[in-house]
């Protein structure tokens, strides 16, 4: 094939064809002229068109490729194809290809979603409708398709998506000479859908339409040339002569079913049934009667009493006829099975189906005479046991009886199986595509024979192993004939045609119904005729008035709406509006001769259009002109998609961003310094004073801390509180100046505070030996460099222990068991024997010893007088020993100074992490006992050093965990001062509650600050987005705050203020506390600027939780606010990079009514204790969306999504107010049972205001009638304790009503709740709190150990369903409740609480039944 060479984009582009190997003749033609001009490929079934749009792509590659911006798309009329040939194109190509379907979600993308995808893939393979809705919002462009392919082309009819592409976009392209068109492709086993046409003239008139509006010429051959590759199937017509049921046997069903209707219609009628229920079953129900009439007169009684049957089918989930509840399925299925019954009853018992009797059967109506032919024709092949045969129906309900008949007539004479195969185009439940393909697949491989198929089986999937196919019912069109023939593949197959004859002339045959067969098969090569004579006629223009339409361009995008494309788009608009389980926000239409009017729901920006013109086109040009408009306001954006869509794709977006979950740890530079020897070193010193608040034979000693520089000044007004053993111990931390250190005071303090933290950390005398010079040595390096000195006070003054410091003897060999002293005699000459030798008894009386026969480290803090070797001790049982023979006897050793004084010594203390709250307290610990030791057993390894210090210290790395901390805290606090131009004082230990997490089990954590910094957020960022976008409806403020307040927005806030390296998530573990001024390797600090002014050092990395951060961040809020209130909040807020203020905007709408026209105005001012200066405010406040009249241009849902903020905040404040010492627990608990839906709900039926709430439902009448009357029964219980459904609705209105107060008192806070809060009484108190269902059977299961399965949603005509269960003891309690309007957290509650009250009642029974 020769090269050829085309003008396109402006520039000569050569194209090479690309065939593939195994391609036939007539597929190399067509692709040769597919490279010339556009093209319509017209070939029968299985003639292989597919691998010529393969073999045009693999042509066009090379324009194809990445980096190029050109695309190729494939569109298909099936979702099925899209898989189908997106897979033969990579497997014959290397092009990337993209699969789009509307389960994807693309109709919800956005322009830089679409780019993403045109960016990665070079074919596109997608249902045209994704095409077109693409082009009219300009996310693709027709002049960025190189290739354009239409699968089954013959389907652009009429308002078919193949038809708007070609006439909205290409034709006025074409029209207008524009460069870059795609290369047009058709492919289609008929150019002719319709009925065949009677002429040879009527065949070209059709094909001529399809070719002029796809401007491309139909290419095939004639079918002779085309049959030496193909076989084609022979066809016959079989008649038959129609034989119904009897008419007395008709008229009997189908009275009895019109009077089983009228029954279970009358079940409808019950109040508890809603409105949109019955109504959903009544149709259900029309339609089941319409179709159980069907299957008697068409296929017989048995038929209609078998669909019956599978309708009444617990298990059968054959409905789609619109989701229905559980109460409707039951009506239906209940309907179904009368039916069945009253089917069953007309037939004689006993009788049993027989091949050879068939025709009884028939003469009483069991089954028709065109079953009986289908039956009769099968049977012709009954020697051929690998049959396989495919028979068409028109409906599903016809497959599924046809099956079930076959399966019990013929497998035990044939042994053949039958399946059949549903559609999605039907009223029944289709099967899923892998059920398709499954069925295809075993009739390939012969397990199953026969397939009863819908017109899902005539295109699109290929199965080449039919030898026979039998048209049950008609073809409709030609090309439905043409392609159910196509599907008999195998040699010598054959294509069964049955025709009923007339019933006026025996003899003759249908002649309608039999030439309509002629027609069909001389069409195929008719319109091959017609092509190959017109072949070279150039196509025609469109006429003006097929695509010259009117439509509206968006000059900054291109993207449009049509006059037939703009009643979708506002129906699109309007179906994205907020709505409830009450109304859906649908326009109406009022036309009035040639003007029509549209009156849009309440959120819209405009409520009403209004428009005159021709009638036909009446209400589109409505529509053009309201989507117009809708634009304009900014309700549509630039792209022509409701602005709710772009916005939540944009929040998508901005939570979908990747969260690096690893972070900086900071360690304040006020505990870091180098390692530098030989200078002297300025320190300033805090007295450290432990107070226990218990008593204790040890008693505290001061402590000294020594640090480079002086700490934040709030450290002195604080009083750390630990939990020790015995009580609560108190660290007092006071400055008391400044000093030098030279270097040799500085080693010997680092040898000092290593030595003893060694000892209380590892009691270990080998680690104590290891590491006794393991400080740092001055490398220059970073370490935690500060000192912890023993002082010693006095009245005037404190000072360093330096005696304690400079007197403590190291030995060089501790274990080496010389005799020989090395200590120079000292006090008062009396001297023991140790394994150091003959040592002076002052050495020892505060020392610390090691005893080498058990390893054990021991503070001596004196003798024992009067106790020594040969003293008795006390064992268990009342036996007595000397300790000669108890050491003797244990330990194997002799004594051999027994008259020597036994020494009185504690074992080394233990260091815990006294700040955790978890720890229980002792009045005793068993490890610190007092032991008595002779002293021949001991070697001093520290003295003199007394056990008030080792006792002391071991409380420091608690402490300093915390100075740690609150310097953490005071760095943070001084970033956000650094950039405040307000003086905002705020105190370190709030700054550190806030950056706490319940995981460090501390006595301070961040959720009381987090649930009042939350509450804060959301109101100030509701009234900002009020105020600021006062046209936009409530779904749309609802997201934009989202993408303000939602925890991966914070995060991101937090993390871009580097307060990640701040955040306190784990547990102290004193093991891993690093003594200062030693060197650790894997604690290196890094210095780090966080900003040119602020240094701060990094000590490693660890991961924190996206919502961790967002918890901090909305806790440092409330920490500002608890503190310095809202101003200060706000520039807390300000810094972190979230703009909003709270100052007053006037609210603007167009309200031009009276208030007292349509509400109570005293009434309600009366109740809320306020008079409104604007009373239309009062009017939005109680209306409904469901409540639409024109003079009303509004509902109550943003004044609700102000309202909503207000009250949660000042509910919160209060409560943290009231309740300033309450753990974080129960404080969340309290917010939680009093800012709730519930909670107001019970106030407005309390208080009567549903009286005045304006809406048109009825279905909302009942539930607030039901509610009321719930109420009145059990009128005292608290929120989550009611039994009680409460519409949304009434929450809504006491928010909306709060909303309200608020913007006409000009966001006065304070007379908002002075006005609501007597409305809410009682309120929730400490005494009244009750836990909350789902936390309390969590907690229950958690205890007992039950099994408490997670509890499953599901939603059905705006009815939420919630399912629960546990197991307990072998016993499963389950529930399920629901409610009306798709809350899911109501239906949580009831589903819960019903399931606790079941396991509370069964565990307060035993075993043998008698109560607990």
């Amino acid at each position: 094939m020769e090269d050829i060479y085309m003008i396109m984009n402006g520039e000569n582009e050569q194209l090479v064809a690309d065939p593939v190997p195994f391609a036939r003749s007539y597929q190399l033609e067509a692709l040769e002229v597919a490279l010339k001009q556009n093209t319509i490929i017209f070939f029968e079934t299985g003639m292989g068109k597919t691998l010529i749009a393969i073999m045009l792509l693999r042509s066009y590659a090379h324009l194809l490729r990445k980096p190029s911006a050109s695309i190729a798309v494939f569109l298909v009329p099936r979702v099925v194809l899209v898989h189908q040939q997106s897979e033969a194109v990579m497997t014959n190509t290397d092009l990337k290809v993209g699969k789009y379907y509307g389960e994807m979600g693309v109709d919800y993308w956005d322009a830089a979603t679409w780019k993403q995808e045109k960016d990665k893939h070079e074919v596109l393979v997608m249902t045209p409708q994704i095409l077109l809705d693409a082009l009219r919002h300009q996310f693709l462009r027709l002049d960025h398709i190189k290739v354009l392919i239409f699968d089954e082309c013959h389907n652009a009819k009429g308002k078919d998506a193949y038809v708007c592409i070609m006439k909205e976009f290409y034709h006025p392209k074409l029209e207008s000479n524009a460069p870059h068109l795609p290369r047009i492709f058709g492919m289609t086993a008929s150019p002719i859908k319709g009925k065949a046409a009677s002429s040879s003239e009527a065949h070209w008139t059709q094909i001529s339409k399809l070719e002029n509006l796809m401007n491309s010429k139909v290419f095939t051959c004639d079918s002779d040339s085309l049959n030496q590759y193909i076989p084609t199937s022979t066809p016959y017509v079989w008649m038959y002569n129609h034989m119904g049921i009897p008419h007395e046997t008709f008229k009997c069903l189908e009275l009895d079913l019109i009077n089983l209707t009228k029954k279970h219609e009358l079940s409808l009628r019950r109040p508890t049934v809603p409105e949109s229920v019955a109504t959903s079953a009544k149709k259900n129900l029309k339609k089941l009667f319409s179709t159980f009439l069907f299957c008697v007169t068409e296929l017989g009684v048995w038929s209609a009493m078998k669909a019956a049957e599978v309708y009444s089918r617990e298990e059968e989930n054959i409905f789609i006829w619109g989701s229905m509840d559980v109460s409707s399925k039951r009506i239906v299925r209940a309907f179904s099975l009368d039916a069945a019954k009253v089917f069953s009853a007309s037939m004689l018992s006993g009788s049993k189906w027989s091949i050879d009797d068939l025709m009884a059967n028939v003469r009483d109506g069991y089954l028709t005479s065109k079953v009986m032919c289908l039956v009769k024709i099968l049977l012709q092949y009954r020697e051929n046991k690998d049959l396989r045969c495919i028979v068409f129906v028109e409906r599903i309900v016809t497959a599924i009886v046809i099956c079930n008949l076959l399966n019990e007539l013929l497998p035990g004479v044939t042994g053949w199986r039958t399946e059949y195969t549903a559609g999605n185009n039907s009223n029944l439940q289709p099967q899923s595509r892998k059920e398709q393909n499954d069925i295809v697949d075993k009739f390939r491989k012969g397990t199953v024979n026969i397939i009863i198929a819908t017109s899902m089986l005539e295109e699109g999937l290929d199965v080449q192993s039919c030898k026979l196919v039998i048209r049950f019912d008609p073809s409709a069109t030609i090309c439905s004939f043409i392609q159910s023939r196509g599907r008999a593949r195998m040699q010598n197959s054959e294509f069964i045609i049955m025709v009923k004859r007339r019933v006026n002339f025996q003899v003759q045959c249908n002649s309608s119904a039999l030439s309509r067969v002629k027609n069909f098969l001389a069409s195929g090569d008719i319109m091959r005729r017609e092509c190959m004579s017109h072949a070279d006629l150039p196509c025609e223009p469109l006429e003006k008035d097929l695509y010259d339409q009117l439509l509206y361009r968006v000059t900054s995008t291109g993207a449009i709406v049509t006059l037939s494309s703009s009643v979708q788009l506002l129906y699109v608009y309007c179906s994205r509006l907020p709505s409830d389980g009450y109304f859906k926000p649908n326009p109406r239409f009022t036309i009035e001769q040639q003007t029509c009017t549209i009156h849009l729901p309440n959120s819209c920006p405009i409520r009403t259009i209004t428009v005159q013109g021709d009638k036909k086109i009446l209400k589109q040009l409505a529509c053009l002109e309201a989507c117009k408009q809708l634009h304009q306001h900014g309700a549509l954006s630039d792209n022509l998609v409701p602005d709710i869509v772009e916005e939540e794709t944009e929040a998508q977006d901005s939570g979908n961003e990747p969260y690096l979950d690893e972070h900086a740890k900071y360690f304040p530079q006020e505990l870091v310094g180098l390692c530098v020897n030989g200078s002297n070193v300025q320190y300033q010193f805090y007295l450290l004073e432990l107070q226990p608040g218990f008593q204790y034979d040890v008693k505290f000693q001061d402590i000294l801390l020594a640090v480079h520089t002086k700490l934040d000044d709030d450290l002195e007004n604080l009083d750390l509180e630990l939990d020790a053993d015995r009580g609560k111990l108190i660290v007092r931390i006071k400055h008391i100046g400044c000093s030098e250190l030279n270097s040799e005071q500085v080693a010997l303090c680092q040898r000092f505070q290593n030595t003893v933290f060694r000892v209380l950390l590892d009691h270990n005398f080998d680690k104590i030996h290891e590491n006794l010079n393991q400080y740092s040595q001055g490398n220059g390096s970073y370490v935690f460099n500060y000192l912890f000195l023993p002082a010693l006070r006095s009245q005037e003054s404190v000072t360093v222990d330096w005696n304690c410091i400079t007197g403590v003897h190291y030995p060089k060999n501790v274990s080496s068991g010389k005799n020989s002293c090395r200590f120079s005699a000292r006090g008062h000459g009396h001297y023991m024997h140790t394994k150091n030798g003959l040592v002076c008894l002052c050495m020892l009386e505060n020392s610390l010893v090691c005893t080498p026969h058990n390893g054990m480290l021991y503070c001596i803090d004196g003798t024992m007088q009067g106790f020594d070797g040969n003293t008795l001790l006390e064992l268990g049982e009342g036996e007595m020993v000397t300790y000669k023979q108890y050491f003797q006897q244990t330990h194997g050793i002799k004594l051999q100074y027994e008259r020597q004084t036994l020494l009185k010594a504690k074992r080394v203390f233990t260091v815990h992490n006294y700040l955790d709250r978890s720890r229980i307290p002792s009045s005793k610990e068993p490890r610190n006992r007092t032991f008595e030791l002779p002293p021949e057993l001991c070697s001093i390894i520290m003295s003199p050093i007394s056990i008030s210090t080792f006792y002391s210290f071991s409380f420091l790395p608690s402490v300093m965990h915390r100075i740690e901390s609150l310097l953490m805290a005071a760095n943070l606090k001084s970033m956000h001062a650094d950039h405040c131009t307000q003086n905002v004082v705020i105190p370190t230990i709030v700054v550190l509650e806030a950056i706490t997490t319940k995981e460090c089990q501390e006595n301070i954590n961040l959720e009381s600050l987090e649930t009042l910094g939350d509450s804060f957020l959301k109101y100030a960022a509701s009234q900002q987005l009020f105020k600021t976008y006062q046209n936009r409806h409530e779904g749309l403020l609802s997201l934009k705050r989202k993408k303000i307040i939602s925890n991966p927005a914070l995060c991101k806030l937090g993390c871009d203020c580097n307060i990640t390296g701040f955040i306190r998530n784990k547990q102290f573990d004193p093991k891993t506390w690093i003594i200062p001024g030693t060197n650790c390797a894997d604690r290196i600090l890094k210095e780090e600027m966080l900003s040119p002014s602020k240094k701060i050092y990094v000590e490693g990395i660890r991961k924190i939780k996206q919502k961790t951060v967002a918890d901090v961040v909305e806790a440092l809020i409330g920490a500002y606010l608890s503190v310095g209130g809202e101003i200060a909040a706000l520039s807390f807020v300000a810094w972190l990079g979230i703009t909003v203020d709270l100052e007053f905007v006037p609210y603007t709408r167009n309200f031009a009514v009276k208030p007292e026209m349509y509400v109570n105005v005293g009434k309600l001012e009366s109740l809320l204790n306020y008079s409104f200066r604007d009373g239309t405010l009062l009017i939005e406040a109680v209306t409904h969306g469901s409540y639409m009249l024109p003079e009303i241009p509004g509902c109550y849902q943003r004044l609700e999504f102000l309202g909503d903020a207000v009250l949660d905040y000042l509910i919160t404040l209060d409560l943290y107010d009231k309740y300033p010492c309450l753990s974080p627990r129960l404080l969340t608990d309290l917010r939680s049972m009093s800012v709730n839906n519930d909670c107001y709900g019970q106030s407005t039926i309390k208080w009567e205001l549903y009286k005045h709430i304006l809406h048109s439902s009825p279905e909302l009448f009942r539930q607030i009638l039901r509610a009321v009357n719930s109420f009145e029964e059990s009128p005292s219980t608290f929120a989550w304790e009611s039994e009680t459904f409460f519409p949304k609705v009434l929450g809504d209105v006491i928010e909306s009503l709060a909303g309200a107060i608020f913007v006409d008192s000009g966001y006065n806070k304070d007379i908002v709740f002075k006005s609501m809060r007597p409305l809410l009484e009682p309120v929730v108190t400490l005494e009244t709190l009750k836990p909350h269902p789902v936390r309390e059977l969590t907690e229950l299961c958690q205890r007992e150990h039950y099994s408490l399965e997670k509890h499953v949603f599901s939603s059905q005509n705006g009815v939420m369903y919630c399912t629960v269960e546990v197991e307990a003891c072998g016993v499963v309690h389950k529930e399920t409740r629901s409610v009306t309007d798709k809350n899911k957290e109501t239906a949580k509650r009831l589903t819960y609480k019903a399931v606790l009250k079941r396991l509370k009642e069964s565990m307060s029974v035993k075993p043998n039944g008698s109560l607990a």
